[in-house]
């Protein structure tokens, strides 16, 4: 299960749609623009399980911090843990896709670097079993490198105490327990009338 967690990255940029409006005069104006097609790419090359496509949208050298704690330092990386999840032959998914909202305006660190968060819903189908959906967030840094925007940093979580896994398990555990007391009940009660 903690290697199920990690794709989340892949669930982390995606159909980011403007808040509400900002005032005309604001400086950012073209920025936000620029931004928010990043973040289209980058959902769109995951929907379509097209990571080399994403990378183009990553500074060389960003990084990024997966929902398992798991961290990759340059395209080359980034490319590899999703090769290792989605696409190898030990990989343990089929497909992920995902869907991410903005949480408020990117804000602005002067003009050349931009923070934003939000939220995603991924849904991811495993190997050994039928798809499931989870929810989660992120937060990124984007800077403007040699005049254009480039993602440097994407982190990305999801709630480890509350969840559909978490809740799949619990009930695995009940049933289990419940059938456990059954074969108990019936085994003493055989064992019972042969004496």
């Amino acid at each position: 299960m903690r290697s199920l967690l990690p794709c989340f990255f892949i669930m982390s940029l995606t159909t980011f749609t403007q808040p509400a409006a900002l005032p005309d005069s604001d400086p950012h104006a073209e920025d936000r623009k620029a931004l928010l097609r990043i973040f289209s790419e980058v959902e769109a090359s995951i929907n379509e399980q097209s990571l080399e496509r994403m990378v183009k949208q990553m500074d060389p050298a960003g990084t990024v911090v997966w929902a398992n704690g798991e961290v990759s330092r340059g395209a080359a990386e980034v490319l590899a843990y999703y090769d290792r999840m989605v696409k190898g032959s030990g990989r343990i998914l089929t497909k992920y896709t995902t869907k991410a909202a903005l949480h408020g305006h990117a804000r602005f660190l002067g003009n050349d670097v931009a923070v934003a968060d939000g939220t995603m819903e991924d849904e991811f189908t495993p190997v050994i079993r039928g798809p499931f959906s989870l929810s989660g967030k992120w937060t990124t840094t984007i800077a403007r490198i040699n005049g254009e925007w480039k993602v440097i940093h994407l982190h990305l979580s999801a709630n480890v105490f509350n969840n559909v896994l978490l809740d799949e398990a619990k009930s695995a555990l009940l049933y289990t327990g419940g059938g456990a007391l059954l074969a108990g009940v019936f085994a003493g009660w055989f064992l019972g009338r042969r004496k």
